[in-house]
């Protein structure tokens, strides 16, 4: 009781009131995703998932014979929802609709407008909404996040998420689902049956939800500052160094621990998709990215933000020399650019990391905000 009482509070603290009794616990956030599924759709039914998105919402619908059709998220505008493309989705049978912000794989953040353009088609088809916030609080680039369920007044949200990612102990295994339903639409019924589908299997571990009341409201704000501005820091660098390799384009994330870079497989035709890309890549250079097929967005690539500077700055280094070996233009190869070698692929990331080194001091903002090109 006082572990769910902890989760309750700790999420009215972000604006989205909870009571002890819309909480359940579970063993990570993988259970609370596979229970909410198994909660709202029936075998036959569909539920929408996002494209990119985390391959766990597929595996786990289908296992449950619910088949996932996918709403496309828009790289060229932050990684929106398509909302056009979602309601084209939305059938007879859909039974509920994941949502994933910020996003694994894309770092994409939703803005209150737009949380709340997503909240209208649900109350328009009257489908509740699976809110994946276990990224919630690492968001970063002058970006806030906006629970679903502190904007929704009338489509029910169950918003899932753990302690794994903020306050990184992924190998604790505790999670929740929290039901927010202000207009009433879920039933004691369906309340008592989310409850009985926990009890097929084991709790989560009895000492981390004793743990918990003092884990959620006792970590110091330095903690997680300290993280989030590693990630940021780290996101700057990558699309910085990668931003001037050919062939290349990163898309700036806003939270989350990801950066998904797209590939340019027509100046790359040794390759024929992101998955001998990133294999190639690995077999060459020891970089492992992993391809975005993984996430149903082929042609991508995604990055993971949380690794140390000295080892992201090598990183960048090898995939532009593996880029440089392996780029060519749509007609002939780039001698020009092969010529220049290894020493100019890496004076232009010295010089990268000289300007991103020397923001804090004063010395790259006015080339940053003159929006000039590196060298």
């Amino acid at each position: 009781m006082e572990a769910r009482q902890a989760v309750a509070d700790y999420s009215t603290s972000m604006g989205a009131p909870a009571s002890v009794q819309d909480v359940v616990l579970t063993s990570g956030c993988s259970q609370a995703l596979e229970l909410v599924i198994n909660l709202l759709a029936n075998p036959g039914q569909n539920i929408l998932v996002p494209r990119p998105g985390f391959p766990l919402y597929q595996t786990l619908a289908h296992s449950m014979g619910i088949e996932t059709k996918f709403y496309d998220l828009q790289p060229e505008n932050d990684w929106k929802v398509d909302v056009g493309h979602m309601i084209s989705q939305i059938d007879g049978e859909t039974a509920a609709i994941i949502i994933n912000s910020p996003s694994n794989p894309c770092g994409g953040v939703f803005s209150r407008e737009h949380v709340q353009e997503i909240i209208d088609v649900c109350d328009m088809y009257r489908i509740p909404i699976i809110a994946d916030e276990v990224y919630e609080h690492v968001v970063y680039n002058d970006k806030e996040h906006y629970p679903f369920a502190s904007v929704s007044e009338t489509v029910p949200v169950f918003t899932v998420s753990s302690i794994s990612k903020r306050f990184l102990v992924p190998g604790w295994r505790l999670g929740w689902v929290i039901v927010h339903d202000r207009a009433g639409a879920i039933t004691d019924d369906m309340r008592r049956c989310l409850t009985s589908l926990t009890q097929r299997t084991l709790g989560p571990c009895s000492i981390v939800q004793g743990a918990l009341p003092d884990i959620l409201k006792s970590t110091p704000q330095s903690s997680f500052d300290f993280t989030t501005q590693l990630v940021q820091n780290n996101s700057r660098m990558f699309y910085e160094l990668i931003s001037g390799t050919k062939g290349l384009k990163p898309i700036e994330p806003a939270g989350a621990l990801y950066m998904m870079v797209k590939i340019d497989l027509n100046n790359f035709p040794t390759f024929k998709s992101d998955i001998e890309f990133t294999e190639s890549l690995m077999s060459e250079e020891s970089v492992f990215c992993l391809p975005a097929s993984c996430f149903s967005m082929p042609g991508f690539f995604r990055i993971v933000l949380c690794v140390p500077k000295d080892k992201a700055i090598e990183a960048c280094e090898r995939i532009a020399l593996f880029c440089q070996r392996h780029y060519q233009c749509d007609d002939h190869l780039t001698t020009s650019f092969k010529k220049t070698g290894k020493v100019a692929i890496l004076s232009r990331i010295t010089s990268s990391v000289y300007l991103l080194n020397n923001v804090q001091t004063g010395e790259g903002n006015s080339r940053i905000a003159n929006n000039q090109r590196l060298p």
